[in-house]
């Protein structure tokens, strides 16, 4: 997987569905997409998100080009990622799972770049090289290798 963080976007009505349209049009699927909370001397936000690694450069070469129009500042391009995903029907009756898997990344040394969660997961974008250590972190932290297992965690880098 790779990530893109369009930095500095003008936090107006319609940029969000430019970047993004312009994206769908190159044939290029997203998965995580994080927004953050405009600054308000700037009004400016960055906003991240993640795809295949093989469509990365066309992505920034999309972007690249649409630079002027949206008036975003720049863009990062980081293709050392991976995504771990904790996966249960659980967590919506179980108050505290993001804390219990949070604290696990946090203990084994492992940097949370990005979150998603739905009702039923959690995922979070680590770098490469922790991905091992955040999956058997959280198998240790859930107790996965029990023999009821309510929860999955899924590991990868995309590749």
């Amino acid at each position: 997987e790779a990530k893109i963080t369009v930095v500095g976007v003008p936090d107006r009505v319609g940029e969000a569905a430019m970047i993004f349209t312009a994206i769908a049009e190159a044939g290029i699927n997203i998965d995580m997409i994080v927004q953050n909370v405009s600054a308000v001397a700037t009004g400016r936000t960055d906003i991240s998100f993640t795809l295949p690694r093989d469509d990365g450069q066309r992505a920034m070469a999309t972007l690249q080009r649409m630079q002027e129009a949206v008036g975003f500042e720049s863009l990062i391009y980081d293709d050392r990622i991976g995504k771990v995903s904790l996966i249960g029907a659980g967590m919506r009756s179980h108050p505290g799972v993001s804390a219990k898997f949070f604290a696990a990344l946090a203990e084994a040394g492992v940097n949370i770049e990005m979150i998603s969660t739905s009702e039923i997961r959690i995922s979070v974008v680590v770098d490469t090289d922790d991905v091992d250590l955040a999956v058997t972190a959280t198998h240790k932290a859930f107790e996965l290798d029990a023999e009821q297992v309510e929860a999955v965690v899924y590991g990868g880098t995309g590749r």
